[in-house]
């Protein structure tokens, strides 16, 4: 029998390609009723699928459950660049801000510190901050760069001026 691990990674993989619905949806849920409303995990399930469907406002909530319960370091940070990201398109831009900076500073370090700069690159874009966002941006390719880090850094910093 698979793992209720693996079965959500089948519906996921189901989905892949396509526009998520309401039978991701109801799939995800059938699984998330299995471990119950008080599990981080299912929540999160929850919240992602909702999100996916293009339903950002029902994923907000289930994402600050999500979190609230308290979901593992695998799951954390990707439930938080998702909250951030949704909070983005719901136009909620200072919320979505405080989000990700907080996720920054608490994991500077961690692998999903490309993803939390991409977000925060978006999240200043999308709120008429375009020159910071892609200050963010480059900032976060730098260190992927063979050669030109200290020219690239410098440029990165004078670009976000443009929006001051």
């Amino acid at each position: 029998m698979k793992t209720w691990d693996e079965r959500i990674d089948e519906v996921w993989d189901d989905a892949s390609g396509e526009e998520v619905g309401e039978e991701t949806i109801a799939r995800i849920d059938a699984l998330a009723a299995e471990r119950g409303l008080d599990d981080a995990r299912a929540q999160f399930e929850r919240a992602g699928a909702r999100d996916s469907a293009g339903r950002p406002a029902e994923a907000v909530e289930l994402y600050r459950r999500a979190l609230a319960l308290g979901l593992d370091d695998e799951h954390r940070p990707q439930c938080v660049i998702q909250l951030a990201s949704s909070l983005r398109n719901l136009g909620a831009y200072d919320d979505a801000l405080a989000v990700i900076l907080a996720e920054q500073e608490r994991s500077a370090d961690g692998p999903y510190r490309d993803a939390v700069a991409t977000v925060h690159a978006l999240i200043l874009a999308s709120s008429g901050k375009p020159a910071q966002g892609l200050s963010v941006a480059l900032l976060a390719l730098v260190p992927h760069l063979p050669r030109y880090h200290r020219s690239m850094t410098a440029y990165a910093h004078e670009i976000a001026e443009l929006d001051a």
